[in-house]
């Protein structure tokens, strides 16, 4: 008597990345790792290396690759990744275009991490689409590629068929995407928890946070007062506070901050407070919640700061860029 099994059989998914000498090596095993550990269970994914002629490509620190295939023996494959690399916005090799465009012609989904996103506008996959690379390369991108429409301040974004990330560690956000949009939220979950990482930062989400954009304060009351707020953004922070445990004056700390961060106390704290109540909103916080925890005090204050620096609300912002 023959036993059968109403269980699913799960499709395993051939994802190739494109390699070359001087990757960065980051952009490839990131999102490779992602991969991997989504294979813990069972075979969802099934990785190749590809470059234009196969065999070892070395990457930008060092590290050698082996083991790599020709486009021509990958073969069929359901997903293309181009990692990146700093040479690649100073122009990209026809090999590296030649070996993109047949490895990418049948499959079903196109990516890339960093300034992988050059190779696909290059090729002009990218023409009349949003997308996206390292912050640092993207006014480049913008002004190389015109018809591409940059979005400099996105960690991962998605146009038809095409994916593009914003730079290094982005690859793992766009790699636990690609995770749930193939396999459903809670395997993004596992596989994040496994990682150590964030869930997943959002596609639209900016690259940074106000207090990363920030340059170190030169003063120490200066660095005393940004802490602070860091550390606590619910905190009382008004004006004659913060200069009270800088030791100066309101004046002289206003002083400081226009001449070192360019804005007034009171507009950096709002907007540290705003990254606060986006963190929280995507925590799943309500936005009453959120408002009071963050130190914006009342679902009409978070909104104004919504508006004012997002020029979205806070229910779009979550309709947009909060998970399943």
């Amino acid at each position: 008597m023959s036993l059968s099994t109403d269980e699913p059989q799960i499709r395993t998914r051939r994802v190739a990345f494109v390699v070359y000498d001087g990757v960065t090596l980051l952009d490839v095993s990131g999102p490779l790792e992602v991969l991997h550990q989504a294979n813990r269970d069972a075979r969802r994914y099934e990785t190749v290396l590809v470059s234009a002629s196969g065999g070892q490509v070395t990457t930008a620190s060092g590290v050698v690759l082996a083991g790599v295939l020709t486009a021509a023996e990958a073969g069929s494959v359901d997903t293309v990744v181009v990692a990146g690399a700093d040479q690649l916005v100073d122009g990209v090799p026809d090999e590296l275009l030649q070996v993109t465009e047949a490895v990418a012609a049948q499959a079903g989904r196109v990516a890339s991490v960093c300034s992988g996103a050059f190779v696909l506008a290059a090729l002009g996959f990218l023409d009349g689409r949003q997308a996206t690379t390292h912050w640092r390369h993207a006014a480049a991108m913008a002004r190389k590629y015109p018809k591409v429409n940059v979005e400099p301040d996105a960690l991962h974004i998605t146009d038809g068929r095409y994916l593009t990330s914003a730079g290094i560690s982005a690859g793992i956000d766009l790699a636990l995407a690609l995770v749930e949009f193939d396999y459903g939220a809670e395997l993004a979950r596992t596989t994040a928890r496994e990682l150590v990482v964030f869930l997943q930062r959002p596609g639209g989400q900016s690259q940074f946070s106000t207090a990363l954009d920030t340059p170190p304060a030169r003063s120490d009351p200066l660095r005393v007062v940004t802490e602070a707020v860091v550390a606590d953004p619910a905190g009382d922070h008004a004006l004659p506070n913060l200069a009270a445990s800088a030791a100066v004056s309101p004046r002289h700390l206003t002083r400081l901050f226009r001449s070192e961060f360019h804005t007034t106390p009171g507009r950096w704290v709002e907007r540290v407070r705003l990254d606060r109540a986006q963190q929280l909103l995507l925590d799943g916080h309500s936005i009453t919640k959120a408002a009071r925890l963050s130190g914006l005090g009342s679902d009409e204050t978070l909104r104004r700061a919504f508006a004012k620096h997002l020029s979205t609300t806070p229910t779009e912002y979550l309709r947009r860029f909060r998970t399943t």
